[in-house]
């Protein structure tokens, strides 16, 4: 183990400022990652599936109600985001995940939240339908899940999307 790579600060800093981690879960990705930069990101990713599965029980009580309008006041969107503790709910991360959420609402109208809560008969793509399933429009490369997944991995709290609202003028 004496040739392990020495990880600098800078590195450390730079994949927290990217991935909004904690600074000893950067460093000790970057150590498992051999300083490879999205590598890391890609144990931090796995890392924040596994925090969320362990937290999916936990109780979401707190959180906040985000809107969106768009489009010169032509189509609006509301959602419902929640978290254990009303701490959390104020961080800039779960803030602009809410908005981010309403804006993909507005943009992409899906049906449900998720395939549990597709109305009976609904057809169509999953990927389409459900919320949780979309891709981001933000980075196509992740879907609307990875992100939420990502921001539990951020706050270390339980985080759901509860429900939504579209409206658009005239439908």
């Amino acid at each position: 183990m004496g040739d392990e790579r020495k990880i600098s600060t800078a590195e450390v800093a730079a994949l927290r400022e990217r991935t909004g981690a904690g600074v000893m879960d950067c460093k000790r990705a970057l150590e498992e990652a051999e300083g490879d930069m999205d590598r890391a990101v890609g144990v931090l990713r796995s890392r924040g599936v596994a925090l969320a599965e362990n937290r999916a029980h936990r109780e979401t009580s707190q959180g906040l109600v985000e809107c969106y309008i768009h489009a010169g006041g032509r189509i609006g969107a509301m959602v419902e985001v929640n978290c254990e503790t009303d701490f959390v709910a104020r961080t800039d991360a779960f803030k602009t995940l809410a908005h981010d959420l309403a804006m993909q609402i507005a943009a992409t109208n899906p049906l449900s939240v998720s395939e549990n809560d597709l109305p009976s008969g609904a057809e169509g793509d999953l990927t389409e339908l459900c919320l949780l399933r979309q891709r981001f429009i933000k980075d196509d490369s992740r879907s609307v899940d990875d992100v939420v997944r990502d921001v539990i991995s951020q706050t270390g709290e339980n985080i759901r999307v509860s429900r939504f609202a579209r409206f658009e003028l005239g439908q």
